[in-house]
């Protein structure tokens, strides 16, 4: 067994906690805006994508089966969230993209992360640097 110091698990204890620290953060500002975090998260997929997200590549980025992600897509339509665009030459390529309504609570949840990430920035630096 390797020989480690008290240090080094002190600083990855640490770095969990901040880390589990900005999910719960995370999680209580979809909530509050009304949304689930996969929902948040599906969002954020989407719109990096830029509108050309197919429902098997976020079933891939949220680590689901497609038939799970294409449920989720369901969700956020009803929600006015997202839309399917008109379909292609194939059939079963329909790329999803955001709403305005979906672009503006994205941009409010992404700025309240930005700034929490800002927050903690130097927290984590220093716990990193540690390593």
């Amino acid at each position: 067994m390797t020989d480690l110091p008290d240090e080094l698990y002190e600083t990855l204890a640490g770095i969990r906690h901040e880390l589990r620290r900005f999910a719960h953060f995370s999680d209580q500002a979809a909530t509050a805006a009304g949304i689930t975090p996969q929902q948040h998260q599906a969002l954020l997929a989407i719109r990096s994508h830029r509108g050309d997200m197919l429902v098997g590549a976020l079933a891939e980025h949220l680590l689901l089966k497609p038939h799970s992600a294409s449920e989720h897509v369901d969700r956020l339509a009803k929600l006015g969230l997202v839309r399917r665009k008109a379909a292609t030459s194939d059939k079963r390529q329909v790329p999803i993209e955001l709403t305005v309504a979906g672009e503006k609570l994205l941009a409010s949840l992404s700025i309240a992360h930005r700034e929490e990430l800002r927050r903690i920035r130097p927290l984590l630096s220093q716990l990193i640097e540690k390593l």
